[in-house]
């Protein structure tokens, strides 16, 4: 299993970003997948959850109407878009091969969103 974000990165508040997360060596078509992150000095937290075919997605409440998962199963990727940004934001993001652990997850991705 590997797993491999991107799209992190510096941004204003209000601010959007997409991240990615380019999965291989499982059949990714298969398998519900999620975002989890960490901010500084915190434990991990569930962000986001799709399932297989993509048409069934949950949200944690912080970041409800803001974020949007998706996922292409044609090219093995997972996305997450982040708009309205806020300072709270600020975390490595992880894209997790599991709807109900954080393990197999990828070496993350920052976001940092400060003025």
């Amino acid at each position: 299993v590997q797993l491999v974000e991107s799209g992190g990165g510096l941004v204003q508040p209000g601010g959007s970003l997409r991240l990615s997360c380019a999965a291989s060596g499982f059949s990714f078509s298969s398998y519900g997948m999620r975002w989890v992150r960490q901010a500084p000095g915190k434990g991990l937290e569930w962000v986001s959850t799709i399932n297989s075919s993509g048409g069934n997605t949950r949200y944690a409440d912080s970041v409800k109407g803001r974020f949007t998962i998706s996922r292409d199963n044609a090219k093995n990727t997972l996305f997450l878009q982040m708009n309205s940004l806020k300072p709270e934001d600020t975390a490595v993001y992880y894209c997790v091969k599991s709807v109900t652990t954080f393990l197999p997850r990828g070496q993350g991705t920052q976001v940092t969103v400060s003025s």
